[in-house]
């Protein structure tokens, strides 16, 4: 990679959303196929909270495209707390966001269990890939990595979801992801961990003329209506892995 074209990627990157345009600017159905938003692995401590009356501590660990700028409030772990909280209106929802950005899976890494014993989460989503992908990190080390901060996270009490990169169309020809999300697959079936698939679910909301994540429009609409839509379906991924049925949900 070139000097200075990993800060270009990152600026794609990370304005991809908060730059591009509508396809249907006002009525964004943004459904997800049902097998996009289910999973066999299951989140027990959510589950014992849910059940027991307790408090549902969350803890977001991402990269900037966690965040909108000046818009925290319309990012997708805003959106999830508000979801939850009306799934779930007896439990107290407690979701906090542990940025890290342009770091690695593995230089993350250091930092997780020291995060998990200062929050003490009950569930940690952590979102990576990303960064890992545009440094051209090889994939058996990423792979290795990833697997290493779920493994702390798991022997630190948390449950936990890995979130894969973001579906942009306009950065397909500069990074590869496939290598990446795939291992983070393998990754998610060895620990029996839920992996939150953003990127096919973006791909499937561009694919089906929900967003035009390809434009080139300026403005924040079309980056708070995507990460609102992504919260929503991350609070139904989040209930299905805790297997909280519709009487425990309302």
């Amino acid at each position: 990679m070139r000097p200075g074209s990993g800060a270009v990627l990152a600026l794609s990157l990370l304005a991809g959303l908060a730059v591009t345009g509508l396809a249907r600017a006002e009525d964004a159905t943004c459904e997800v196929p049902a097998y996009l938003l289910s999973t066999e692995s299951l989140l027990p401590k959510v589950t014992e909270a849910v059940k027991n009356g307790r408090p549902l501590t969350i803890l977001v660990v991402g990269s900037r495209s966690s965040t909108i700028a000046a818009s925290a409030d319309s990012a997708y772990p805003a959106q999830l707390q508000a979801a939850l909280k009306e799934k779930l209106p007896s439990i107290q929802i407690n979701l906090s966001v542990e940025l890290q950005p342009g770091k690695t899976a593995e230089e993350t890494d250091t930092t997780l269990v020291k995060l998990v014993e200062a929050k003490r989460p009950t569930l940690v989503i952590w979102q990576t890939g990303t960064v890992d992908a545009m440094r051209s990190v090889d994939p058996d080390d990423f792979r290795g990595a990833v697997g290493d901060g779920v493994a702390a996270l798991q022997n630190a009490g948390a449950d936990v979801v890995l979130i894969n990169p973001q579906y942009s169309p306009r950065t397909e020809t500069m990074i590869s992801a496939p290598p990446y999300l795939d291992n983070m697959r393998v990754v998610a079936q060895q620990l029996n961990v839920p992996l939150f698939d953003r990127f096919a679910i973006m791909r499937h909301w561009n694919d089906a003329g929900d967003f035009d994540l390809f434009s080139t429009f300026h403005g924040t609409d079309m980056a708070k209506r995507v990460h609102g839509c992504l919260g929503r379906a991350l609070s139904k991924f989040v209930l299905d892995a805790a297997r909280l049925d519709q009487a425990q949900q309302n």
